[in-house]
């Protein structure tokens, strides 16, 4: 296991202390509290944005995730865009109570990310010329990766959860496809790039869920960033386009649901174009109020504060029987354990949580929460260390193999795309963890021939 902060990706720290210096001299009148989650944040962003053309950045992406949700959104909360959500959706707790428990949460699970095991520079290094030489002794396997993906996304709905979830797995390996193509030849091939990017945005349309889809886009980034090598500059002018895109689509989210799962509209691209229309037309598309009240999207830490609202003063510490559940839920399939956790369970949420959710509605507690839930302050700060110590080992073994095997190079981003959500159920993020890990061995098992570097010496 290396030293944590050796070999780490390096940033420019005079920018770190301008962004410093900047948010003291602009916004004075920010707590303490608040300033440090902000600035905890920019650290971790800054990591993701200089580790962008070297690595595929599975652990800074799921760091800054994790920031974003729990530190940045509660810090806008608290210093005045509380006041533009109702009930429940407000922060339930003091400013301080709230960031005593979530600061130190954060960094320990942001310390357990930056343990490595391997002796190398980053475990999201990728071999670039094991990786050519693997595509060009296998040039079907990136095309039948996206075929595979294709008809696994298409099929998927007819299936149960449980067997539905492994073709949903299945369906992420045209994105394993398409970083082969990109990767492994130098020229690029626009029509795959074309019908891959454009079938998670037609998906995302179509269940007007976007999460996916900004994951996707990010790794794809990545993924050209470490063909393409852009400087500095071009890769901030991406990141605003990029900020800008996620900002559009969040603000607009609300209305284009309502438009299709309530008013029973298709969700497409036509639909999604009418919805922009319509709001434009209305002025209503973008405004500052608007902007306001979407920072509710990315705030999870109003479910923190009612998780802290209720337990202990409602509901006891779990002491660990919640996350036995938990665990339950994501390891044993339902034959053998057939009362496990549904994903989305509104009441299990609501015994925590402490508050109503309507039918059809889905929250999570998230990891933080359920860390709270079952160990309190202190031990749900340990229980984040280890789940971010858990998501680095499982990283460092996908690398540990990978000058076996290239094509493991990628399969993080398939592994990790849901698990780095920080909104989710920590039983469906483990869930997801444990099955395509599970799925990906018995395909190496099964198929090893395919996925093994072939050189001259075999």
């Amino acid at each position: 296991m290396t030293d944590l902060f050796k070999k780490d990706v390096p940033i420019d720290w005079r920018i770190y202390f301008g962004i410093i210096i900047f948010t003291k001299l602009f916004f004075p009148d920010l707590s303490l509290y608040s300033f440090f989650a902000l600035m905890i944040a920019a650290y971790q962003f800054m990591l993701l944005f200089y580790s962008i053309g070297f690595i595929l950045p599975v652990r800074y992406l799921a760091g800054s995730l994790m920031c974003v949700q729990m530190l940045v959104g509660p810090a806008f909360a608290y210093n005045g865009l509380d006041e533009y959500q109702l009930g429940f959706l407000k922060m339930q707790v003091e400013e301080t109570i709230y960031f005593s428990y979530v600061i130190p949460a954060t960094i320990m699970f942001l310390i357990g990310l930056r343990i490595k095991f391997n002796q190398n520079v980053s475990d999201e290094f990728i071999n670039i010329n094991q990786l050519k030489a693997y595509v060009k002794n296998n040039q079907q396997t990136m095309y039948t990766f996206i075929v595979i993906g294709f008809i696994s996304s298409l099929v998927s709905p007819f299936f149960s959860s449980e067997i539905g979830f492994v073709f949903t797995l299945l369906g992420s390996f045209k994105f394993v496809g398409l970083f082969m193509i990109i990767l492994g030849d130098n020229k690029l091939k626009p029509i795959s790039l074309f019908v891959v990017l454009s079938s998670i945005i037609l998906s995302s349309l179509g269940q007007a869920m976007f999460h996916d889809l900004i994951i996707w886009m990010l790794f794809m980034g990545s993924v050209f960033s470490i063909k393409y090598k852009p400087s500095n500059y071009l890769k901030f002018v991406l990141a605003v386009f990029f900020i800008a895109i996620a900002i559009f689509i969040q603000m607009l989210k609300g209305d284009y649901r309502e438009a299709t799962w309530k008013e029973g509209k298709e969700g497409n691209v036509t639909n999604f174009a009418a919805t922009t229309k319509t709001k434009s037309d209305q002025n209503q598309l973008f405004t500052f109020e608007k902007l306001k009240q979407s920072n509710i999207r990315i705030n999870q830490g109003f479910i923190i504060t009612n998780i802290m609202n209720n337990v202990p003063e409602k509901e006891n510490y779990s002491n660990g029987k919640e996350l036995m559940q938990i665990l339950e839920a994501a390891v044993l399939p339902r034959v053998i354990a057939p009362n496990k956790l549904n994903a989305g369970d509104r009441f299990f949420f609501m015994k925590w949580a402490g508050f109503p959710i309507a039918a059809g509605t889905s929250m999570g507690l998230s990891s933080v929460g359920d860390g709270y839930v079952n160990f309190g302050k202190f031990g749900g700060m340990v229980f984040m260390f280890f789940l971010g110590l858990l998501f680095s080992y499982v990283v460092s073994i996908f690398y540990k193999h990978s000058f076996v095997y290239p094509i493991l190079y990628l399969f993080p981003t398939l592994v990790f795309y849901y698990p780095m959500r920080a909104d989710c159920e920590l039983q469906t993020i483990l869930g997801h963890l444990v099955k395509s890990c599970f799925l990906i061995f018995v395909l190496l098992k099964v198929w090893k021939s395919y996925f093994v570097l072939k050189t001259t010496s075999n």
